[in-house]
């Protein structure tokens, strides 16, 4: 099951698309191939207050996504993130931070997620604005990415527009019901992969990935 072509749904401020990244990095290394397609699902109209309620729903998540995964969720994030007030769930500076890394080479998209997820999950920085994303960005090594989010041209949003449009239209397409969700494409036939194969055992994903 080597050189499969999968593509990944994502938003970059899911808990559980981080939990999954570990998955993508394996997936990689097997020989596959993933397109990254970001949907939007907490920007624009799905953008949320980030409340004491919210706050607590997503802590005990992501408590759950730890254990399953692995993947580290600091008292840093609780603290700096999860729990200050007057700020939004927000996903749009992030996702539009991954389309300006991926604009020339769409492979750098799963580097610039990652790079987000860390310094959000791990050292609790709230990388909800365009000035913060940069900054992850530059930190990452991506200042030309870092440059293009804060002066964004119209080839950026326009290739980012398309991007978030064939996201969701997959998504729909797929009747997904949340993200993180892979798909595989063949004789663009597009056939979901439940995204519970992405928190099993690897074999089992790639058991799926060769049955679709």
């Amino acid at each position: 099951m080597s050189n499969s072509d999968v593509t990944y749904l994502f938003d970059p401020l899911c808990g559980w698309c981080y939990g999954a990244t570990p998955m993508l990095d394996r997936l990689l290394a097997s020989g596959s191939r993933i397109e990254l397609l970001p949907t939007g699902l907490f920007s624009g109209a799905g953008a949320r207050p980030m409340d004491e309620g919210f706050a607590a729903h997503a802590w005990a998540n992501d408590q759950r996504i730890e254990r399953l995964t692995g993947q580290k969720f600091t008292q840093a994030y609780r603290n700096n993130v999860l729990n200050i007030r007057g700020t939004l769930l927000d996903s749009h500076a992030p996702t539009l931070g991954i389309s300006a890394a991926g604009l020339e080479d769409p492979n750098r998209r799963l580097h610039a997620l990652k790079a987000i997820q860390r310094a959000r999950y791990v050292d609790g920085r709230d990388v909800v604005t365009v000035e913060s994303v940069a900054a992850v960005l530059a930190d990452a090594g991506m200042a030309d990415a870092a440059a293009l989010l804060k002066a964004p041209t119209e080839t950026l949003l326009t290739a980012h527009g398309e991007l978030i449009g064939r996201g969701r239209t997959l998504f729909q397409r797929l009747h997904a019901d949340g993200v993180p969700s892979l798909a595989i494409i063949r004789n663009d036939a597009p056939r979901l992969i439940g995204s519970n194969a992405l928190f099993g055992s690897f074999d089992s994903l790639l058991a799926h990935i060769g049955a679709a």
